[in-house]
């Protein structure tokens, strides 16, 4: 059910400040996500914006109808780190060849990753080495408009000459740092060749076995595309093409569309370029009205990294025992991420799952009472999201709702917020029968098998809990769905 008289406010960082939200067109709310760049497994810090702006399109959907919501997050499949782990992963291949593998490889993985942290699929997912022609399209009108040149078969972007124009934003708008803080932050590239020390790489030539395509510009050596430019065509190609095809078409208003998202380390220079590169080709003021941000995330204190030694995968924490000694299930990271909320920095720790945990049981095992059939989202939880993806209001919502013993209304809330409410099936005689063999077990001290049965019982959704008889002194074994 939707109800587009709902008002929504979102945290702007282009204009910082919370604005109510209007749709260019509400028959077709867009909106874009930057994607992962696959060569490795995603860590968790990757995980905090996919779910984040997953109840985003969520909400849209619940507000303007599911069919009136765009949302395309991007795949990056042409980086220099993919060919480093190309040549690392597959010495024996050709590098194209090679390039292919931990593209496919690594991209499967994502897409079971973020299915299984409840994150439903964009409306589209395009690749960045499917749309070439439209990047070189587009480096070829901002020659035209003298915003970029060529230089020793490099197109370059000049940030100078755009801050020239004599309308349209200038550079350092979204970010608004000073000169010396941009320099720093964009770790530029000291080459000859540049005009200007800020200048940004549209694209570059290709070395020996690397990708290359023709170039545009009239540059006779093969090369590729900047990781910049890629954004802005493709969300160009999938968001603006229903208004005219981007760039053949001449009315601003079609050239913008409604909501620009992804993580706070993205601004600059990321956003920033890809603003420059798109409202100078386009001639518009703004490339996307709202954009949005979510914060940093630490582990267990400390900034995330390898050399600290908590780097940490989605891949590990679902499916290996290294995160807190125990695998975690999706919906308990998803829910840890919603507890605070988008914009502030995260902490993510055990005991920050070992409560998401505990909250979700509870909420499960009353929503699990629900009559069958749809009921509609309360609006005290629509009015929390509404209020700039407010999650950890929603929660309490939920849990409100659960002191009320409101199941269908819990229930409601639940699903809107991406979490699995299908209903359990037990067998219960088969999980009586599997305890019985697992007390033999270790009545033999088969302690290898004992444990085999309680992952097993685990996987199923059965959590296990053993204690001893009073009286006998004996092991015995309770059990309860694990929500």
């Amino acid at each position: 059910m939707s109800d587009s008289s709902t008002e929504l406010k979102f945290y702007n960082t282009l204009t910082r400040t919370k604005e109510n939200f209007a749709p260019i067109s509400p028959d077709n709310v867009r909106m874009y996500v930057c994607g992962p760049t696959v060569y490795d497994y995603a860590h968790i810090g990757n995980a905090r914006p996919v779910i984040v702006f997953d109840i985003l399109y969520r909400l849209l959907r619940q507000v303007y109808g599911e069919n009136h919501v765009t949302y395309v997050r991007n795949i990056t499949d042409v980086d220099d780190k993919i060919n480093a782990r190309a040549a690392r992963d597959y010495p024996d291949l050709p590098l194209n060849e090679a390039i292919r593998a931990v593209t496919e490889k690594t991209n499967a993985q994502f897409q079971a990753d973020v299915k299984a942290l409840g994150c439903l699929e964009p409306s589209s997912q395009p690749r960045a080495t499917e749309f070439i022609e439209e990047m070189k399209a587009l480096i070829e009108r901002l020659v035209q408009n003298g915003v970029a040149y060529v230089a020793e078969d490099h197109v370059l972007f000049s940030p100078s000459a755009m801050n020239k124009r004599a309308s349209g934003p200038h550079y350092g708008s979204l970010s608004r740092r000073p000169l010396d803080d941009m320099l720093a932050g964009a770790r530029v590239d000291i080459a000859t060749y540049k005009r200007d020390e800020m200048d940004f790489v549209l694209w570059k030539p290709s070395k020996e076995g690397e990708p290359g395509w023709p170039s545009p510009a009239g540059i006779a050596a093969k090369g590729r595309p900047g990781w910049h430019i890629e954004c802005s065509a493709m969300s160009m190609a999938k968001l603006l093409e229903p208004f005219g095809g981007g760039l053949q078409c001449t009315d601003p208003l079609r050239n913008t569309f409604d909501i620009h998202a992804g993580g706070i380390d993205l601004v600059f220079p990321h956003h920033e370029n890809e603003i420059a590169q798109s409202c100078c080709a386009l001639g518009t003021q703004r490339m996307a009205n709202v954009w949005m941000h979510n914060g940093f995330l630490q582990v267990e204190g400390k900034k995330m990294a390898k050399s600290e030694g908590n780097f940490v995968t989605i891949h590990e924490l679902l499916e290996t025992e290294r995160f807190g000694g125990r695998k975690w299930p999706g919906e308990v990271l998803r829910l840890a991420m919603l507890m605070t909320h988008y914009r502030e920095p995260i902490d993510f720790s055990q005991r920050r799952l070992e409560e998401a945990e505990n909250i979700l049981r509870k909420l499960k095992r009353v929503s699990d009472t629900a009559p069958e059939g749809e009921a509609e989202v309360p609006q005290v939880v629509i009015d929390a999201l509404s209020d700039d993806l407010a999650t950890p209001a929603a929660i309490q919502a939920l849990s409100n709702l659960a002191s009320e013993g409101n199941a269908s209304g819990l229930k409601a809330s639940l699903s809107l917020l991406g979490f699995d409410v299908s209903a359990v099936e037990v067998d219960e005689a088969l999980i009586n029968r599997a305890i019985a063999e697992r007390l033999t077990f270790f009545r033999e001290k088969d302690y290898a098998q004992a444990d085999r049965i309680r992952d097993e019982l685990l996987a199923m959704g059965v959590q296990l809990k053993d204690g001893k008889d009073p009286q006998t002194g004996e092991r015995v074994t309770s059990w309860e769905i694990k929500r």
